[in-house]
């Protein structure tokens, strides 16, 4: 019975639900996994530089990291969603797009995972907006599936969920092939890295690929009409996924306007 009810989790009619639910969660500190053991590619010498944070944002993130939130034995699945919190790309919006995703995910039996990209946008910023974020998801999504067996997670379902700039993270590894490379010292750099599935919630303007093929990941999008910025984005994406004749499933609210994160901060939810 529970791999009935993980597989269907996959599937993005249930993803609905991410905007609106209220859950409990049991776990509360996560297993935190920096993505590279000496840090980061060209900034090793970055890697202890603390972050900063502040209410609900987390910035000068130069040791990216994933935080790995376990569902309870009995509920586990198998499936995964690795979760890119928003921000502009000048800082996380970690608690609202992070770790509330993760507590509704664990609640579905879903392993979540919380990534800590580099902020390309933030003031004095080293990072290239269209280089190290994208480096930063790959290696995410690596790292998850070398360590799948232990974790308890099937490495076909692993996902991810984009909010905002988020979501233009996720973009940036979605819709190529996601092979590794072969010759890589570095074993989990050989795996594959593209997502099983995605979720976007009013994801950015940037993650709109001119092409989205015919094995696009299976996608679940959401957005508010009265959203200026991010409904535009999931339209062009439904169209482009149409033409492709890949899985897609879009829902637009009438009002919600941007960032209502999950729901409970924004007119339909009341």
């Amino acid at each position: 019975m529970k791999k009935q009810v993980g597989h269907k989790i996959t599937l993005p009619v249930l993803f609905y639900l991410l905007a609106s639910t209220q859950f409990i969660f049991a776990q509360t500190k996560p297993l935190v996994v920096p993505l590279w053991d000496k840090g980061a590619p060209g900034f090793e010498n970055r890697k202890n530089e603390p972050e900063e944070s502040k209410e609900y944002w987390v910035k000068n993130v130069h040791n990216p990291s994933i935080a790995i939130y376990f569902p309870e034995k009995e509920k586990a699945n198998g499936s995964a969603v690795i979760i890119c919190p928003g921000g502009g790309h000048r800082i996380l919006v970690y608690d609202a797009e992070g770790t509330e995703a993760a507590k509704y995910l664990n609640n579905l039996g879903v392993t979540a995972i919380v990534l800590k990209y580099r902020l390309a946008r933030e003031e004095k910023s080293p990072y290239n907006l269209n280089i190290h974020p994208q480096q930063d998801a790959y290696r995410a999504m690596r790292l998850v599936r070398s360590r799948a067996k232990e974790w308890g997670i099937d490495n076909n379902r692993v996902g991810m969920l984009g909010f905002s700039a988020g979501g233009e993270v996720v973009a940036a590894v979605a819709y190529g092939s996601g092979n590794g490379d072969p010759a890589a010292k570095d074993p989990i750099d050989r795996l594959n890295g593209k997502p099983s599935f995605q979720m976007l919630v009013y994801p950015g303007p940037l993650g709109v690929p001119e092409v989205v093929g015919a094995d696009a990941p299976p996608a679940f999008m959401l957005a508010s009409n009265n959203d200026e910025c991010c409904s535009l984005p999931i339209v062009t994406l439904l169209q482009k996924y149409r033409a492709a004749k890949a899985p897609i499933e879009v829902h637009i609210y009438a009002k919600g306007a941007h960032a209502f994160n999950m729901g409970n901060r924004s007119e339909f939810s009341n």
